[in-house]
């Protein structure tokens, strides 16, 4: 092997495993702290009495806000993080239809907060923290989406 070929192979390669990486910019910054704003909203209010983290730990028994904070907690703040540390073209993508599935749902959850089954008496109404923690889930859903769709098709 010529030291021409072994160059060619060796670029190749690095072209390759560039090709896999992301490169998030400034928009790691709003990232980060959309992610802030996730870690916060669970001390406020989210379900009548119950804070963010009283029903991630279970102690509300509605399904839909528990299921929110699930996936704003595994793809919004773990998968962001890890997103950002290893910087993987297809862990942005992850988080983008994670992010996805968690904005559908935080909104369905503010929703179910203010609807109830009678025509007479209105829902306890949702609290600031998830509605902090739904817009912070959108947010990081539209960067993520702008970021994994930032590589070139032919990669």
């Amino acid at each position: 092997m010529s030291d021409e070929d072994f160059l060619r192979k060796e670029i190749d390669a690095v072209e390759h495993q560039a090709a896999k990486r992301i490169d998030p910019g400034t928009g790691a910054l709003t990232i980060s702290i959309a992610v802030l704003a996730l870690l916060v909203s669970l001390i406020l209010p989210w379900v009548g009495e119950h804070t963010g983290l009283a029903v991630v730990l279970g102690e509300s028994e509605l399904l839909l806000p528990r299921l929110f904070s699930y996936l704003a907690l595994g793809v919004g703040v773990l998968g962001s993080g890890i997103t950002l540390a290893v910087r993987r073209w297809g862990l942005a993508w992850v988080c983008s239809l994670g992010l996805f599935a968690g904005s559908i749902t935080g909104v369905l959850s503010i929703w179910t907060q203010q609807t109830t089954t009678s025509n007479k008496v209105v829902g306890p109404g949702p609290g600031l923290g998830l509605i902090i923690a739904a817009i912070a889930v959108i947010v990081l859903l539209v960067k993520w989406v702008k970021i994994a769709a930032s590589r070139p098709p032919q990669l």
